[in-house]
């Protein structure tokens, strides 16, 4: 399985393929020989996860508070990702637990009509030729936001404070994405997070730009938004059919399994490209 030339996978992929381990294939010989308990090579996993770290059982946030991690252990340990079928808790009570979690349709739920509030507001601000003509200035601006967001503000780590009140705010912010990157109801933004970061958005073109043209800006941005949020979902969980698509969950689920500092591209690769951050 580990020839290279016959197989590629990472490290994390071995160490799930741990969890399925039965029994090695008898031989003519072996099958004569008394049965014997199977159990495999636990201690050798390639990703030492026998070190203590989050018990994904029990709430996670309140773990990475307590446990007071040193920075280098977190780090470390918060990207090499762990498979489970269901939703780990994270707060541990089901009334903040329900806010912690966001199916994909709310994403476009939430936006669209936004969306159309912005189109009708930027028609009769800088007319439908002018809006036509902002909007793909806008989506141009997104694939910017969306590199820089998940670079310097997901991905953070080198400036990062050693202590728990930062790492407990990585982890909450994109830590556990990393942690557990299959997790269906932890790959969109939540609302709340998203609208935040609108605002903030927002206010920063607004302070140099007349408010007719960021409300131009805004109807490609938007969509823009939503889809990232879906394509990101759909790189983890779907089979895309598109060649760009294929090569983009490849692309980033490298970025989760091969190389976390790497690949911050989503929707493509051209940002990555231009600042030499692109995995291959």
């Amino acid at each position: 399985m580990k020839d290279e030339l016959e197989h590629l996978h990472s490290d994390a992929a071995y160490d799930m393929l741990e969890t399925y381990f039965i029994g090695d294939l008898a031989t003519d010989g072996s099958a004569q020989k008394p049965i014997v308990p199977l159990e495999s090579d636990k201690n050798t996993s390639t990703l030492g996860k026998k070190e203590a770290f989050i018990d994904v059982r029990q709430p996670m946030l309140a773990q990475v508070w307590t446990k007071n991690f040193k920075k280098d252990v977190y780090m470390k340990q918060v990207h090499i990702p762990r498979h489970v079928n269901y939703s780990a808790p994270i707060f541990g009570h089901p009334a903040l637990e329900m806010f912690t979690k966001t199916p994909w349709w709310v994403v476009p739920l939430v936006w669209t009509p936004l969306w159309a509030t912005c189109v009708y507001y930027a028609i009769g601000a800088v007319s439908l030729a002018g809006t036509l003509m902002l909007a793909p200035i806008g989506l141009l601006i997104w694939t910017i936001i969306e590199y820089t967001l998940h670079r310097f503000l997901f991905h953070v780590d080198d400036i990062l404070p050693d202590n728990r009140y930062a790492l407990t705010a990585h982890f909450l912010l994109h830590g556990i994405h990393h942690y557990l990157p299959m997790d269906r109801m932890r790959l969109v933004m939540p609302p709340a997070l998203s609208l935040f970061l609108a605002v903030w958005i927002w206010t920063f073109f607004n302070s140099f730009l007349p408010t007719p043209i960021v409300l131009g800006l805004a109807t490609g941005t938007i969509p823009g938004y939503v889809g990232y949020d879906l394509i990101h979902y759909y790189l983890h969980h779907g089979r895309p059919f598109a060649a760009h698509l294929r090569e983009m969950k490849t692309y980033h689920l490298d970025h989760h399994y091969k190389d976390a500092n790497l690949g911050y591209g989503i929707t493509s690769k051209l940002w990555d490209r231009v600042f030499g951050t692109v995995l291959y």
